[in-house]
Order: structure tokens, then C-alpha cells, then sequence
């Protein structure tokens, strides 16, 4: 047991003499415990020797780290000098064999958004016209694809291009909306404008995904005929560029800018009108003839309605004066053909009643309101205002 631990000592300390970076801290730490019991020995040889070992793969791996970032860097100052406008991200050939993968690199190794192909090409831009037609039917079409312009990321249109844009006649886009991260990869239909037909070519579909970092990978295939090519819509990078303050506005749909929105300031909307004469039985709509307030003008003395001038929310009331012993009298607000509230009197001997409804509610634009007398008797005179309808307008909606 002896001999076997000398001999182990004596492996150690030439590697510690000759293995760079090391130091004689093992034979000093090893002749400090000489007077320990052999196996006491063995196991801080053991527990050296493991130290080394995990010394020696933490540095191999450290080598190729530095190994393959040369190699990254030095594809792409090649390709720099080139000046190419498509360019390979994310080879599969250089991590094929690699040992040394994590779990998280090997899940990578098959995800589009790390592998793909960048596309830069400023004829693909929607605002580009070009005396070339291009298209895409003679590109050999090989996994994945990124669209870039000028260097800057963006996407595929999702509406119609102009026909002659994107450098082809034809132009490309996509139908429905890209996907977001949760849906993985997705099939879209692609559609190529002609002669007023937005979908004239329904070309062959692609596959699409969203990557983290807010971008997109695509699956290109060839198109169905000539001339047709995929699109990169430029209004992905200006309107991406509006602030919250701003709105993405285009005249001919095509150049787009930011463009600061109108406060829209809150309109005061009020009106209050009255009847001035005697209801009896069933009227549909009770014309309120003498107008007292209309701000805003959203109330018809014509017709005797209210119509909602912005959306937003509103209150309303109504009222009625009964004076029949033994008749009901019911009052009804009606909203966009709906009877939503009641103003009711039933007097039960000869005496005169009143009665006020409010009701509060949100409208959109357009909509329309009025009061029904639905039965009974309700008394006024000019000089009175007990057959009243009036509202506001509290908080408009943007």
C-alpha cells in the first residue's frame, strides 16, 4: 500500500512540475499529512486527482469557446468584404460533432430562429420599383429565411402590395396575420396581385414562425408562375418607429409616416325638451316640441330623438305628470328599438302624481333615443314642464 502511494505521488508531482499553470502545492500538501494512516493518504491523493481533471476539461472547454468565436468572427469579416446580400446565420456544420453542446445548444440545433438565411435585398422593399422584373421561381429556395432592408430587420406585408412593387409584377404577400410566439410554427396561404385581383395567384403556401426578439423566420417555395416574388414591407420599420403619441398614417398606402394624433377634446353634449300639451293612450314616439337646451345640436325637434354624436357615456331622464284616478301611466326609453326603463304612476283616486326616470348608459356613435308613451294619461300645458325628456353626455370614449 505503501509503495502504491508513492508511486502515485511521484506521477502527481511530475505533472505538477511540468503541467502549465501548476504549482508544488500538491507534494507540500502531501508530505503534511506523511504521518497520517495510509488510506487517509489514498483518498487526498484520489481527491487531488480529481481537482486536476476538472481543471483540465474546464480549459479545454474554454479553448474551444474562444476556437469557435474566432471562426464566427472571421466568417463574417469575410463576408463583409464580399458584400454579399445573403448571408448563412447559424451553420449546422460546425456543431454537428461538438461535444461539448449543452441541453439548451442542442434544442437550438433544429430551431429556424437560430438557423436561417438572411434576405437583404432593397428591391423587395413594397415602396420599390424597378425596370428589372424579378422572380422568385429561379431561386433555389433552402430553408429558412429572414427579410432585411438595408441591414434592419422586418416582415412580409399582410395586405395587398401594388402591382409592380417589389421589384416583379407581381407581388407577394401574406394572407392573415403572422403568428405569435405560443402558435410555433404555422402554414400561411401567400397571394401575388395582378389586375385588380389581390389574390389573382394563390402561390404555394409557406411556413412561418416568430422568434424571440420580436422577429420572423420563413420557409420560402418556389412561386406557382413568373413574375411573382415575396415582399418586405418597409412600413414595418417607420411605423414600428411611432411613439405612443403617434399615429402611422399613408395617402397612397404605400410611403407611410408618424404622425403626432389630435387630442380629442371631450364635447359637452346637453339638451332638455318638454312637451307642452296633453298624452293619452299609446304614442310611439312623443315629439318633445319646445326645446330648452340642445349643446351639440344631438337632439331633433323634428322627430322628437336623440342621436349619439361621439361614442361615449350618457345619462338621460324623463319624466310625466298623471292625473287620471284609477289609470296607469307608463313612460318607456327606448335605445336603439330597446325599451330599457320605465317611468310609471298608477293613481288610485283623483289626485295629480308625478314621476322621474333617470337611466345611464354607454353609446356608440349613431345610436339613437327617443320615449314612448305606452298608455295612460300624462297632463302639461305650455306653461308647465312636467312632460320633460333631456340628457348629457359625462365621458367620452376614444
Amino acid at each position: 500500500m505503501v509503495v502504491l502511494a508513492v508511486a502515485v505521488f511521484v506521477t502527481l508531482s511530475s505533472c505538477a512540475v511540468g503541467c502549465p499553470g501548476s504549482t508544488n502545492s500538491t507534494e507540500l500538501k502531501l508530505w503534511s499529512i506523511e504521518n497520517q494512516p495510509v488510506a487517509v493518504q489514498l483518498a487526498s491523493v484520489f481527491k487531488e486527482m480529481e481537482s486536476l481533471r476538472w481543471e483540465q476539461a474546464r480549459l479545454q472547454q474554454q479553448q474551444h469557446a474562444l476556437a469557435q468565436m474566432h471562426k464566427r468572427s472571421h466568417r463574417r469579416r469575410a463576408q463583409q468584404e464580399v458584400g454579399t446580400n445573403i448571408l448563412t446565420y447559424g451553420s449546422n456544420d460546425d456543431e454537428k460533432d461538438d461535444p461539448h453542446l449543452s441541453e439548451d445548444d442542442s434544442r437550438r440545433r433544429g430551431d429556424p430562429c437560430f438557423h436561417y438565411t438572411v434576405l437583404d435585398q432593397a428591391w423587395r422593399a413594397t415602396n420599390t420599383t424597378t425596370k428589372v422584373k424579378m422572380c422568385d421561381r429561379h431561386v433555389k429556395w433552402k430553408g429558412w429565411y429572414r427579410l432585411y432592408y438595408k441591414g434592419r430587420s422586418l416582415q412580409m406585408p399582410e395586405r395587398c402590395v401594388p402591382v409592380n412593387k417589389c421589384g416583379t409584377h407581381s407581388p407577394l404577400w401574406l394572407v392573415g396575420r403572422h403568428p405569435k410566439r405560443r402558435n410555433g410554427i404555422v402554414t400561411r396561404n401567400v397571394c401575388g396581385h395582378w389586375k385588380k385581383n389581390c389574390c389573382a395567384f394563390r402561390s404555394t403556401p409557406i411556413k412561418v414562425k416568430k422568434c424571440r426578439g420580436n422577429y420572423f423566420v420563413y420557409k420560402f417555395t418556389k412561386p406557382s408562375s413568373c413574375y411573382l416574388a415575396y415582399c418586405a414591407d418597409i412600413n414595418t420599420l417607420v411605423c414600428g418607429r411611432c411613439r405612443r403619441n403617434q399615429s402611422c398614417v399613408s395617402r397612397d398606402k404605400i410611403n407611410w409616416r408618424c404622425k403626432r394624433k389630435k387630442r380629442m377634446s371631450s364635447r359637452k353634449i346637453h339638451f332638455f325638451a318638454s312637451y307642452p300639451g296633453q298624452l293619452k293612450g299609446k304614442v310611439n314616439r312623443i315629439k318633445y316640441s319646445k326645446v330648452l337646451v340642445n349643446v351639440g345640436r344631438a337632439f331633433s325637434r323634428r322627430t322628437g330623438t336623440f342621436r349619439a354624436p361621439v361614442k361615449g357615456i350618457y345619462q338621460f331622464f324623463f319624466s310625466t305628470q298623471a292625473a287620471s284616478a284609477g289609470v296607469k301611466t307608463d313612460l318607456w326609453l327606448v335605445v336603439n328599438g330597446y325599451w330599457v326603463a320605465v317611468s310609471h304612476t298608477h293613481v288610485p283616486r283623483p289626485s295629480s302624481v308625478g314621476s322621474l326616470s333617470t337611466y345611464m348608459t354607454f353609446l356608440r356613435r349613431g345610436a339613437v333615443v327617443y320615449v314612448t308613451h305606452n298608455c295612460g294619461r300624462s297632463w302639461a300645458n305650455a306653461a308647465s314642464t312636467t312632460i320633460t325628456f333631456g340628457g348629457s353626455l359625462l365621458a367620452q370614449w376614444k
